[in-house]
């Protein structure tokens, strides 16, 4: 049995689709939120979701956009996010923007025996906190899980935190460690990190060909086209 998980697509298609056809068999597939901003695909990407998500939460972006609201993100990367927002919410139909309202802050599920717990940025719920990881320890007291699953910083990691394991998959779309498509995989037994390459090119004609400023676009190939990495 394989749970296929991914977070923050963030409307690149390519980079999700590089995933799929990495990883062809499984068996289910966890989101742990942000399908839209920044990405030229938006439409492709949630409408995968809805058709093939068996646990989903909301990100912030998601948030955002479903509900005309800020999405609170990191500074040098909010006027990237307003503008594609806007742009996204032309590019999405109101049923898939009712999915992204509709989606749970926070989800439970069993599978192959193992308990999950799966939030974007806090298990506690809030989607636009930045969590170091000297704060996993006193987040996660008391929380009645095996493997709880974050999102939202866009760093790939797994760490054990008493009883249980806290992993973040990366970023599918727009990772801040690297320029490939992060994931991961739980095989019945333990989570395995990855990463694979994808079309970046593709994206980048995507985005060059939209309506975008020219500062946004260049801002957000930027990022596509060069490993930043950070501190966790």
């Amino acid at each position: 049995m394989k749970l296929l998980i991914l977070s923050d697509i963030h409307g690149n298609y390519p980079a999700l689709q590089a995933i799929l056809d990495a990883e062809k068999n499984w068996n289910k597939l966890a989101f742990l939120g942000d399908v839209v901003d920044y990405g030229p695909n938006p439409r492709e990407c949630v409408e995968f979701l809805e058709a093939f998500a068996d646990y989903v939460v909301q990100g912030n972006h998601d948030h955002a956009l479903g509900y005309g609201v800020d999405c609170k993100s990191r500074g040098d990367f909010h006027d990237m996010a307003v503008a594609t927002r806007a742009w996204h919410k032309r590019l999405l139909g109101q049923k898939d923007i009712a999915y992204l309202k509709a989606m749970p802050i926070t989800e439970t599920f069993i599978f192959s025996a193992h308990k999950f717990l799966i939030a974007h940025a806090s298990p506690r719920g809030d989607m636009f906190r930045y969590l170091s990881r000297s704060e996993l320890a006193d987040e996660v007291q008391n929380i009645d899980a095996e493997f709880v699953l974050l999102g939202h910083t866009h760093c790939q990691f797994q760490q054990k935190t008493g009883k249980l394991w806290v992993v973040n998959p990366g970023s599918v779309g727009l990772a801040r460690d690297g320029t490939q498509a992060c994931y991961a995989v739980f095989d019945s037994e333990r989570i395995i990190l990855r990463r694979v390459e994808y079309d970046r090119q593709r994206t980048i004609t995507d985005l060059e060909h939209s309506r975008l400023e020219s500062q946004i676009k260049k801002k957000l190939i930027n990022v596509l086209t060069r490993s930043l990495v950070e501190s966790q």
